[in-house]
């Protein structure tokens, strides 16, 4: 299995791209914590496995690069949730074709990114989307095109895109590292 480091003095992932598949991200640190520590492993492992089920849709309309942060990649005992973003094709976001093809593979049609569809939830700050009320885990689209907004600003106040975006830690705005979830084959080959 690959290693893949441990946090930083900042308890954050050394910055890098690391690939796991799911079975590897579940069994490591990220999940099961590390001896003599704290770790909330079976909420973790239940976000784990929420996230399985939607990288397992998005592998099946053809989106394969998939990645993952937020406090879950980071030395945070229980993350209230998983972060992310995928690349896609800007016509199928556009067309909302993408959208629909997820949903009709989603029993609870939980994707979709539209403001209006944000909900409250007593244990967060800010209105959540659907897919984050029944799996806590958001995942987000990037189809390369200037439209795609992180939310997220650096050091100069300059709005970064998803691949940057993710790849600095949100109230500090330190560089960290982000895990790409890859298929099984995708190990072998």
């Amino acid at each position: 299995m690959p290693e893949i480091p441990p946090f930083n003095s900042d308890g954050l992932l050394p910055p890098g791209d690391y690939e796991l598949t799911l079975d590897e991200l579940e069994n490591s640190h990220l999940v099961v914590g590390v001896p003599g520590e704290s770790w909330a492993t079976k909420t973790r492992k239940q976000l784990a496995q929420n996230l399985r089920i939607l990288v397992d849709q998005l592998w099946q309309v053809g989106v394969t690069n998939i990645f993952i942060d937020g406090s879950f990649v980071e030395n945070k005992p229980k993350p209230n949730d998983i972060d992310g973003y995928f690349e896609c094709k800007l016509m199928e976001l556009a067309t909302g074709d993408l959208q629909q093809a997820l949903n009709e593979l989603d029993p609870h049609r939980c994707w979709t990114w539209a403001s209006s569809a944000r909900r409250p939830d007593h244990s967060s700050t800010k209105l959540q989307l659907p897919m984050w009320h029944i799996y806590r885990v958001e995942l987000y689209p990037h189809a390369n095109a200037r439209t795609t907004s992180s939310g997220i600003r650096d050091e100069h106040g300059n709005e970064l895109q998803f691949p940057a975006a993710f790849r600095r830690e949100r109230d500090t705005g330190r560089q960290k590292g982000i895990v790409k979830i890859i298929r099984e084959h995708q190990r072998h080959d």
